[in-house]
């Protein structure tokens, strides 16, 4: 690595999981720290020095980065309430050259770095490749939102401009976004689905043009004469469902509930089954439900695997054998191209009083959350938290309690955890997750997720899907929270 940074005339590289549209999930093949470290989780970027390269990873995937990340490679675990950037910045000299790739950051991040030694690269040296997108497949779902602000903006955020335009792509598995980047002004648009195209235009364009730095690469920013900034108000629109949209949530849940329930049974009924027999079964059964494809890869883990919050690997060789627990995470897109998301866990055959103590825990979480009427998503986590921290030796509830879904699986607001953006109110037909979990690598995990929305005061689940009776020990349910179990089918 010492030769790399040399050639790059740099002291530090900073290496991101993301592509030019800032993306959570983009493929593998365009993620530059996987191809660098080996790991595969969705957030968390590297840092590459003279002589060590470190991964940095929330709590999510401490034990999956151990994992999966290659030799050489210094795993930095991030605790609640630890930002990735400030760690980063702990690791180097403000007065060496910090090499960070000005497509795959965006402007707000980059100018965290302030006070610092940064070299802006135009190509991204562990890893340029980027995924051409036709706009051919893109087909038009609802009309266009009439979004028309008085002064120019551009819009870069894919769920934003899918949005605005009405417009999805159903020909990439685990998205239903379109590709692209828009102009908006008071009577007019224009679509980018080129990034030649787009960067010529920006390069002269001589007005002020309002943008978010949050979602605007630096590479784009630069090229933009008169830049604003401005917080985006497509986010805050978007984040508010229509009645529309909720009805279509309503249908597309309850194709999401049919396949849960058969794959349910299909461990039921078979044995030997492995993870990666029941995600394939599972991504059949979604399909013959009218999916049109995942929200993301589904998680199927087994035993101590259902400990990694966002495991991915879906095992050939892990088998569900008599007593073992089964988390299962999925979702998928229909017709409307909005994602599901939905947790449950089952047991093969007979639970142990742990995994029923476990299990019960993490469902008077969820029942208390679903129960209460806060302002914001920051009081939800916090109850959510009472109820879980410190109350079952050796398992952690090491994430946030729920995020926001829309066209992407996870948006924001509104957000259930403790960073600021969780200070937003949630406003009625705002749609979120509510997904408590315990977990213990030495075991097992548990989490179990609804998708929600929220209307006058009360949260309503769009999954109708129950839970797991076997494993409800009710002994330590009290009476309201027991009241609250019989508004859910039990199974």
């Amino acid at each position: 690595m010492k030769d790399l940074l040399k050639n790059l005339d740099i002291d530090y590289l900073l290496v991101n999981c993301t592509n030019e549209y800032l993306v959570e999930y983009p493929a593998l093949s365009e993620n530059a720290r996987y191809t660098l470290t080996g790991f595969s989780g969705s957030t968390g970027d590297a840092l590459i020095t003279e002589d060590n390269i470190y991964l940095f990873v929330d709590g999510r995937y401490h034990t999956q980065a151990d994992m999966e990340a290659k030799a050489g490679v210094t795993v930095v675990k991030l605790g609640l309430g630890q930002r990735q950037d400030e760690e980063i910045k702990k690791l180097i000299n403000p007065d060496k050259v910090l090499g960070i790739v000005a497509k795959k950051v965006s402007q707000k991040r980059l100018e965290g770095f302030v006070g610092y030694q940064i070299k802006l690269l135009d190509k991204d040296p562990i890893n340029d490749f980027t995924e051409l997108h036709n706009s051919d497949d893109y087909v038009q779902v609802i009309k266009q939102i009439n979004y028309f602000p008085e002064k120019p903006t551009f819009v870069s955020n894919l769920e934003e401009v899918s949005y605005l335009t009405g417009m999805r792509d159903f020909s990439k598995d685990c998205s239903s976004k379109i590709w692209a980047k828009l102009y908006v002004d008071s009577n007019s648009r224009r679509l980018f689905t080129d990034s030649n195209e787009c960067e010529e235009f920006l390069r002269n364009y001589k007005g002020e043009l309002i943008v978010d730095k949050t979602s605007i690469n630096a590479y784009d920013y630069a090229l933009i004469e008169k830049p604003v900034h401005k917080a985006s108000d497509v986010k805050l629109l978007k984040a508010v469902k229509s009645d529309d949209e909720i009805d279509a949530y309503k249908r597309a849940f309850a194709k999401t509930d049919l396949a849960v329930k058969a794959i349910r049974q299909y461990i039921e009924d078979n044995e030997n089954l492995s993870e990666y027999d029941i995600a394939k079964r599972l991504r059949e059964e979604f399909i013959h439900y009218g999916a049109k494809s995942l929200s993301f890869n589904s998680i199927v883990a087994i035993d101590n695997n259902s400990a990694l919050a966002h495991y991915a690997k879906n095992a050939k060789d892990v088998i569900l054998k008599e007593g073992s627990l089964v988390l299962i995470d999925c979702g998928a897109y229909y017709e409307s191209g909005l994602a599901t998301d939905i947790t449950r866990v089952f047991v093969k055959g007979k639970p142990s009083g742990l995994q029923k103590r476990v299990y019960t825990t993490v469902l008077k979480a969820f029942l208390n959350a679903f129960n209460s009427n806060f302002e914001t998503g920051f009081e939800y986590d916090r109850l959510a938290h009472t109820i879980l921290d410190n109350k079952i030796n050796g398992f952690t509830f090491g994430h946030g309690l729920g995020h926001g879904i829309g066209i992407n699986v996870h948006e924001a607001p509104p957000a259930l955890n403790q960073t600021e953006i969780a200070h937003t109110k949630i406003q009625d037909n705002m749609t979120f997750t509510i997904e408590p979990g315990l977990y213990n690598p030495e075991y097992f995990g548990v989490r179990l997720e609804n998708s929600c929305s929220k209307k006058g005061g009360k949260i309503h689940s769009f999954v109708k899907i129950g839970y797991e009776g076997k494993l409800i020990d009710f002994s330590l349910l009290n009476e309201h929270e027991r009241e609250w179990l019989r508004g859910f089918e039990i199974l």
